[in-house]
């Protein structure tokens, strides 16, 4: 078993306050595979004041310096890239093959991204040409707390900690106490690249004390937290008396939406898998499948057979398959609601209640697909994060926006069509972060974000920069 109960503190691996374990599990197993320490009050304490201090020289390093830094963990990022593959792997049940090519290549992704921006970004301008005397500034806020969950772990890790570091600021990582031992390798790698003490810190523990504790730390300048809608509303509760800057990265139930135009097989297809991928425990999944009525049936036949084609397999086997959910907790939940989708009245197509044939332990779940939903049910409204597919009949394109907004999230939403005039029209109307028409896939160093309750603020880009800058203007 893994021994990784040290923190990452002030530039060195240190022992907690209180020696408090917790086992990280294998989900294909539901055996522990690691051991890790869980933090304390008195531990947040001692990383935000090795933050602190770091802060008052770090800010002031010219970015060319702490770039330099930045590739250099980038450098060893990706000649241990198979290692952090096996981690994310052992540690949420992704496939090795996805776990290495996308899980762990996502954090090099963004990573390369956020330098590509660095070389175009203005730390100071003017106000205006005409206007000499007045310059604005963006200047890094401060300590950062960066709370990341188990789903992506080092996509998420790289969309808070790489601006964050590159801006000037210092941070404290705390990283889902499901899936950790990525965040420790990184760790690892940070450590190895030379960067300064105290800049880079990691606290391991639960999100109702490490998480609580660095929400409403008075030393900590804000917090950028990515989880469920829950997880960011109490985030926000502990952050509001200290009147810290809280950006939220939170849950979705994006539709997708398929007009009679489109290539069905196609773009059925395309969404089935896309709201599979992951095992579902994406927040952009599209998880609602909006259909017109004339072509519904065709579509409900597609889904199906799609579904039906898709492979499970352990975690540890090569090739091209679903692997378990990433904690048997989670997987508890998405069994109960699939249970409830039953209950109010939806179709099963493919899947339903408990595992697949051939698995007797572990989290694996059966991909499901229901339809003749009805957008009030539960399993349409409630983010499952599972790869349970919900398949919504509309009548017309107002009716299809009608639906596709009628919910509390707003981070993604997907429109198939081949009247690229109607794709524009729709998504201008969609109140949502991100639109995707056609399968376009999303460029390098685009934002990330929704509206509503899928949460505030963006990542990636120049807009993840920004997240971690204030403005300040000098006049004269």
């Amino acid at each position: 078993m893994l021994d990784r109960r040290q923190f990452y503190i002030d530039g060195k691996w240190c022992a907690p306050a209180q020696e408090r374990t917790m086992e990280v599990l294998n989900p294909a197993t539901d055996e522990p595979f690691a051991v890790i320490s869980s933090g304390s009050e008195q531990d947040v304490d001692r990383a935000v004041a090795a933050a602190r201090s770091a802060f008052a020289f770090w800010s002031k390093v010219g970015l060319t310096e702490r770039l330099g830094y930045i590739r250099r963990i980038v450098d060893i990022y990706q000649s241990r890239l198979a290692e952090m593959g096996k981690a994310i792997s052992q540690e949420m049940g992704a496939p090795i093959d996805f776990a290495t090519h996308s899980q762990a290549e996502a954090g090099l992704y963004h990573a390369r991204a956020f330098l590509a921006a660095l070389d175009e970004y203005r730390f100071e301008e003017l106000l205006r040409p005409d206007l000499p005397d007045q310059r604005i500034l963006h200047e890094p806020i401060g300590v950062c707390g960066l709370i990341t969950p188990w789903n992506w772990p080092m996509n998420q890790l790289a969309l808070k900690v790489i601006p964050a570091i590159a801006t000037g600021c210092t941070v404290v990582l705390k990283p889902s106490e499901i899936a950790p031992i990525s965040s420790m390798l990184f760790a690892e790698f940070v450590d190895a690249a030379g960067l300064p003490a105290g800049v880079f810190n990691l606290v391991n523990g639960e999100g109702a004390i490490v998480g609580e504790a660095l929400s409403r730390h008075r030393d900590v300048d804000m917090i950028s937290f990515t989880g469920s809608t829950r997880g960011g509303a109490a985030v926000s509760r502990a952050a509001a008396a200290t009147v810290k800057r809280v950006s939220l990265e939170l849950g979705g139930k994006s539709p997708f939406i398929v007009f009679a135009d489109a290539d069905v097989q196609t773009a059925v297809a395309r969404g089935v898998m896309q709201c599979f991928n992951n095992t579902g425990q994406s927040c952009n999944a599209p998880t609602r499948m909006l259909v017109d009525k004339t072509v519904y049936d065709e579509a409900v036949a597609v889904a199906k057979a799609t579904a039906e084609a898709v492979a499970i397999g352990q975690p540890d086997e090569p090739g091209d398959h679903l692997g378990p959910l990433a904690s048997h907790g989670h997987y508890a939940r998405v069994q109960d609601l699939i249970d409830v989708g039953i209950k109010e009245g939806a179709r099963v197509v493919v899947g339903g209640l408990g595992r697949p044939d051939g698995f007797e332990k572990g989290s694996f779940v059966r991909p499901t697909v229901f339809a003749d939903v009805d957008n009030t049910m539960t399993i349409a409204q409630e983010e499952v994060f599972g790869p349970v597919l919900t398949i919504i009949p509309f009548s017309g394109e107002d009716e299809a926006i009608a639906i596709a907004n009628d919910t509390r999230f707003g981070l993604a939403a997907f429109v198939e069509t081949a009247d690229l005039d109607r794709a524009q029209r729709v998504a201008r109307q969609l109140r949502v972060g991100m639109v995707q028409i056609n399968g376009t896939p999303k460029a390098a160093g685009s934002p990330f974000g929704g509206y509503k309750q899928s949460g505030n603020g963006r990542e990636g880009g120049r807009w993840g920069l920004e997240d971690y800058l204030e403005v300040k203007l000098i006049s004269g």
